[in-house]
């Protein structure tokens, strides 16, 4: 018959088995595809191995990886037997089926649907569980290693009388069990009471028993275990007090125990242990009563004491019993908070000393002799030159400096000079061609050293260079210039192989070299060729030409990375930097230790504390730990990165720290001790500003030691906005040779200025000492200003300078053309009683775009001048020079000037009221106002200028001289217009 339904004639087409070509292929892709994504997960593991071999650090890798593998394998073999015992022991104690309920026969179906591969889902929820229990332990490393090399601090806390090693060390890692045991409760018990529901010995809508007794006495056995947990939770709970955060509205952060911490939670915790002990025995005994009524009985009871004990008679205490008299009852908790802040953070040694804020001597020719040995003043400003060390010893473009240079301490002719110091650094950006083998095998390394006087800048307003040129050359002497580690170096390199590397070049062309260290990974086998080309994500790392015998990959170039790396354990300083020692170039890299576990120490934020305007303004320096919360931090190791081969060493500093010790401990051999720092690095190493940033926020309320003073808020300080910018941030701190007062001879510090709360007069002026290896390393003076009358502060200085009429024309000439001004760091210096305030001013514009320094600020006792030099400005501000600078009298305000011309004499007039205008802004803190009058001011004094420009030259033309004008204009603090005042005419650059 033919075929009538238009399907396809003939015997139907059967689909076959694939052939054994087919599957052989798919077998073979299937394995290849599993291979791969295991080269993958072995690449990176080997990658790591050999680094860390090659730094020789090994020992920091295996220890962290078998101390992850062990907490791994441990805590996720436990969580899995926890949850699969109980999963088999629900599904043992199951009940013989009997009739059938509805809900019975609803689940039937489940039962038969599992029946088939019950041990394959038990290993499947155990693999989970413990697979995820396992990862969560193994980062806990560090809180294991902790726990188990804790060394004693021989310090006990002033409640439990406990050393403050249980806090540091211990108590974390209960707190990390108690987890895992909740957790291992919690999932045991939902998967008990699924597997019992599932087999019928949980009922929720069948008549009668809603469950078994098997069932009821397993579940009541794992909540007996919970409600015991949390008994245990109750017990650590009493010591968390110790180490507890809350806000306290008379000092902000607070850490430690109240008055209602001892006096309600602390019983309070007490008796919910027992209550909690008792309850979790009710929980048990329903292995023989058989009955849940007790212990749900007992159970109700819990919450209702923790609701009501724990919440409700706490309140009740703060209400009525603090609250009323709150210094009374505070003061003693306080005094314990004031006492173990200051001993955390390092600044219990801190001597107050009352300052008078004013000069006591009449004799300005001894204040101008004073002034030269009170400080060496660094007028070269590290965050404002590396422009101009960029334009004039960059040398190739290639080469750059970072934008923050470092403060450093060279000596010559036996006597040790402030000295601003950069390296020139690779900078990719500015090769001439950008591929893979000019990024990674031509250019390589930066090359040499510039350094300046940090006192002193030529006629021009240049730096005075000590080391310069390429090669490099001055005062440093011979050391390795080839820079292969660097801040600015973050990409890899391949060096030491068949390419040559870019050098250097000068007038006779490029030179050429190849990396004769030993630092990074040895490329010849094929194996790590592989591997690299895996990790990095670049396939022409295995078959390149360009590689050979020799060839050694260098990768985590950054000092900060390499030091974190090998020691991953500290917490790093934000800024390392370079020094020339001995015959090579070092980075060093101040590296702290912390811990959030110091009872009664209040806790700060690292990322917080250490950020000011520097760090705002780029991503040259970083902060600390941005997250990292802390309440006890040290110095304790100085970390060295040499720039050629990449070696790190690490020192121990601080050789009292306990936290350091135990870290000695879990990773033997990786610190060297302190005696065997030479004496060469010795002579670089200084007090870190980070460290010295966290003080000094922690001083503006942890200067006082008595509670009644800390907790009425009145000697509360801060710490103030960088008046030189108008970013908003913190003032940094700076580096400074200076004297302090009642010392003999002047020492590297690092200062800062302090403020009242809210307000801009001075508070205190605060100074460390940063030079390592004297007897006042790091001891920490505060200089008290008194509160009965007012210093000014930078900000207010910082104001006065731009009020100044003359120096507000000065600055609005030097600003001529397309030039900018720019303001260097505002010193502040202690003289006999009094403060001075020297600022370096920079011009940028004209012909040349790198600021160049044209001016010095300096005032004194309401004294103020604005020369070319410091000698200068200090020989006029003490009147050396037989002219005084004298303070502004603000009781009073001299009248405008007479003018010939009456067009001078409005211009006049306006100026001295847009003058008087400023000033009252100024003390009422408005600055939109002030802003505004000194606008008014500017464009007053423009205007005067112009009008006495245009009547000299009238009568210029007529042969009479122009009156009294110019004098009249000199006396009302406007600079004439003679080139000896002009501050363009010694400098044609700057307009």
């Amino acid at each position: 018959m033919p075929d009538r339904g238009g399907g396809p004639s003939g015997p139907r087409m059967r689909v076959g088995r694939p052939s054994r070509r087919v599957r052989t292929l798919l077998m073979t892709l299937g394995v290849l595809a599993v291979l791969a994504m295991a080269f993958v997960m072995f690449a990176g593991f080997w990658t790591d191995w050999l680094w860390y071999r090659s730094v020789n650090y090994s020992s920091v890798f295996t220890t962290t990886l078998w101390t992850k593998i062990g907490l791994f394998f441990v805590f996720g073999l436990l969580m899995a037997v926890a949850v699969g015992v109980n999963i088999w022991l629900a599904h043992r104690l199951r009940p013989p089926l009997s009739a059938m309920s509805m809900e019975q026969q609803s689940l039937d179906r489940y039962r038969m649907g599992v029946a088939p591969y019950k041990k394959w889902i038990l290993l499947g929820i155990t693999s989970l569980v413990g697979l995820i229990a396992g990862a969560s332990a193994a980062g806990q490393w560090r809180t294991w290693l902790m726990w188990v090399n804790g060394v004693a601090f021989n310090q006990k806390d002033p409640q439990f009388h406990l050393d403050v090693s249980f806090y540091a060390f211990d108590l974390p890692w209960y707190r990390f069990m108690l987890g895992f045991g909740f957790a291992a409760a919690i999932l045991s018990l939902i998967a008990a009471a699924l597997t019992h529901y599932l087999y019928g010995g949980l009922r929720v809508t069948s008549p009668g028993a809603r469950a078994t007794a098997a069932a009821t006495g397993h579940l009541s056995v794992l909540l007996g275990i919970f409600v015991a947990l949390k008994a245990v939770a109750y017990w650590l709970d009493r010591y968390g007090l110790a180490v507890k955060s809350s806000d306290f509205k008379a000092t902000g952060n607070w850490t430690g125990l109240r008055y209602v911490d001892a006096n309600a939670y602390l019983p309070a915790k007490t008796i919910l242990f027992c209550i909690a002990v008792i309850c979790a025995l009710l929980f048990f005994a329903t292995l023989w009563r058989r009955t849940w009524q007790l212990p749900v009985i007992g159970f109700g009871l819990m919450v209702l004491s923790a609701i009501l004990i724990g919440g409700l008679y706490p309140a009740i205490v703060q209400k009525f019993q603090v609250q009323p008299n709150e210094q009374a009852k505070e003061a003693p908790y306080v005094e314990k908070n004031l006492k173990a802040t200051r001993d955390a953070y390092g600044i219990n040694g801190t001597e107050v000393k009352e300052y008078a804020g004013a000069s006591t001597t009449k004799d300005k020719a001894k204040l101008r002799d004073d002034a030269d040995g009170a400080a060496s003043i660094r007028l070269l400003d590290p965050n404002v030159v590396s422009p101009t060390f960029q334009q004039l010893q960059q040398v190739r473009n290639y080469y750059a400096f970072p934008s923050n240079l470092d403060v450093d301490r060279y000596s010559k002719d036996g006597k040790d000079q402030d000295t601003v110091i950069g390296l020139r650094e690779l900078n990719l950006q500015g090769i001439p061609k950008s591929n893979w083998i000019n990024n990674h095998f031509r250019y390589t390394h930066g090359f040499g050293v510039v350094a300046a006087k940090g006192t002193n800048a030529d006629a021009e307003g240049r730096p005075e260079f000590t080391e310069y040129d390429l090669p490099s050359k001055g005062d440093l002497g011979e050391y390795q210039q080839r820079i292969y580690y660097g801040e600015k170096t973050s990409q890899y390199s391949i060096v030491g192989g068949p390419q040559k590397e870019i050098d250097y070049s000068d007038d006779t062309g490029e030179k050429t070299t190849s990396y004769k260290g030993k630092s990074g990974v040895n490329l010849s086998n094929p194996v790590n060729r592989a591997a690299y080309a895996v990790a990095f994500s670049e396939p022409q790392i295995l078959y390149s030409g360009a590689i050979g015998e020799g060839s050694r990959i260098l990768y985590n170039r950054t000092p900060k990375e390499r030091v974190e790396a090998v020691a991953p354990w500290l917490t790093i300083d934000g800024d390392a930097y370079p020094a020339v020692v001995g015959d090579k170039i070092e980075w060093i890299v101040d590296a702290y230790t912390t811990t959030n576990g110091y009872p009664y120490a209040s806790r700060t934020t690292l990322g917080d504390t250490t950020a000011d305007s520097l760090t705002a303004a780029n991503n040259q320096r970083a902060v600390v730990a941005q997250q990292n919360q802390v309440n006890y931090i040290r110095n304790s190791v100085k970390a060295t990165v040499d720039a050629y081969t990449g070696k790190v060493t690490l020192y121990e500093w601080d050789t009292k720290d306990p936290v350091l010790k135990t870290w000695k401990k879990a990773f033997p051999g990786t610190v060297q001790p302190k005696s065997d720092i030479p004496q060469a690095l010795m002579d670089h190493l200084r007090y870190p500003q980070d460290l010295f940033k966290v003080q000094r926020e922690l001083l503006t309320r942890y200067h006082v030691k008595d509670a009644e003073t800390f907790l009425s808020g009145s000697e509360v300080w801060q710490v103030p906005d960088d008046p030189t910018n108008k970013s908003g941030n913190a003032v940094p701190p700076y580096y400074l040779s200076m004297k302090m007062p009642g010392e003999q001879s002047q020492a590297f510090s690092l200062t800062t200025t302090l403020t009242p709360n809210g307000r801009d007069n001075l508070s205190a002026f605060v100074s460390v000492n940063a030079e390592a290896g004297t007897s006042d390393y790091g001891k920490i003076n505060v200089l008290k200003l008194p509160t009965g009358r007012t210093v000014d502060g930078p900000k207010r200085v910082q104001s006065q300078f731009n009020s100044e009429p003359s120096i507000a024309e000065s600055i609005r000439l030097l600003r001529g053309g397309d030039s900018e001004v720019e303001y260097g760091n505002l010193l502040t210096v202690p003289l006999d009683g009094g403060l001075l305030y020297v600022e370096p001013v920079y011009v940028k514009g004209g012909g040349l775009k790198y600021p160049l320094l044209r001016k010095v600020l300096v005032t004194y006792g309401g004294a103020t001048a604005f020369e070319d030099t410091l000698e200068e400005a200090l020989n006029k501000v003490f009147g050396a020079d037989g002219s005084t600078a004298e303070p502004p009298d603000e009781s009073e305000t001299n009248p405008p000037p007479a003018s010939s011309d009456p067009t001078v004499q409005k211009a006049l007039d306006d100026a001295q009221k847009a003058f008087e205008q400023g000033q009252e802004a100024l003390k009422k803190g408005d600055w939109e106002a002030y802003g505004t009058a000194q606008k008014d001011l500017e464009d007053a004094l423009e205007r005067a200028e112009d009008a006495q420009a245009a009547a000299d030259k009238s009568a210029g033309s007529s042969g009479k001289p122009s009156g009294s004008g110019d004098k009249k204009t000199e006396e009302s603090g406007k600079p004439s217009s003679s080139p000896s005042s002009s501050p363009s005419s010694k400098n044609p650059d700057s307009s």
